[in-house]
């Protein structure tokens, strides 16, 4: 009985590592895509350095803690729904130990097991650690691996900061005829490794995702650069 316990949860620490390097590559292509935007925008409509700078970094700044913000907040909401549910199992525990564990048997039943499979299993489960065999089976919370909403929101703010650093350094360093270019080109090629990257994490195909994920970076700089370049040309 202890080896299946063991290889679940080595499954489901595996499994929350694969979300966080998704949400690491999801946060990063957001750097990426959001702050290459502002910069070829507003290289379409002036070539001063100090703009270019002041205006990556404000969006770098912006993105990250919006970023982190969001996600300390999801996940606050999501861990106190979680320990709330936790609650509420504990106390019908303590309440009703026998209609709980009858509960337990029919979820192990509804997965398969026949029905004194799933008694003994679920006397077993019971007997070793009642709420943390609920809180598995049926509300699928490991109580001992709620996510922290700080963790999350550092990874997201170091993430996008990460993306981002790429285009306003791409826009920034070189001279003023090659910002654009060099920038465009840079931009595209991290999209496609984070677009594979995303795509292998997620076990799908890379091929569409990668495509994807140029195309819409792309589309997103055309679109930035063409009104930059207009506002500029009007002098506004």
């Amino acid at each position: 009985m202890t080896e299946p316990a063991h290889d679940e949860t080595h499954g489901g620490a595996l499994g929350e590592r694969l979300n966080w390097l998704r949400a690491a590559v999801l946060g990063a292509n957001d750097g990426i895509v959001s702050t290459a935007g502002l910069v070829v925008g507003v290289a379409g409509a002036t070539g001063e350095r100090s703009a270019l700078l002041t205006a990556g970094l404000a969006g770098l700044l912006a993105g990250s803690m919006s970023m982190a913000v969001g996600e300390y907040v999801s996940v606050s909401t999501q861990r106190d729904s979680e320990k709330a549910a936790l609650a509420l199992e504990k106390r019908e525990l303590s309440e009703r130990p026998e209609a709980e564990l009858a509960e337990l048997v029919e979820l192990l039943h509804g997965r398969g097991l026949s029905r004194d499979i799933a008694r003994e299993a679920a006397e077993q489960l019971t007997a070793r650690d009642a709420l943390r065999a609920h809180a598995r089976v049926e509300l699928g919370i490991d109580p001992d691996a709620l996510t922290n909403p700080w963790h999350a929101a550092w990874a997201s703010f170091l993430a996008f900061t990460a993306g981002a650093l790429l285009p306003l350094l791409a826009i920034v360093l070189p001279p003023v005829s090659a910002r654009v270019p060099v920038t465009v080109a840079s931009v595209l090629a991290a999209l496609v490794l984070t677009g594979w990257s995303g795509a292998r994490l997620g076990a799908a195909a890379p091929g569409r995702a990668v495509l994807r994920n140029v195309a819409g970076g792309a589309l997103a700089m055309a679109v930035t650069y063409g009104v930059g370049s207009l506002l500029g040309a009007v002098g506004v």
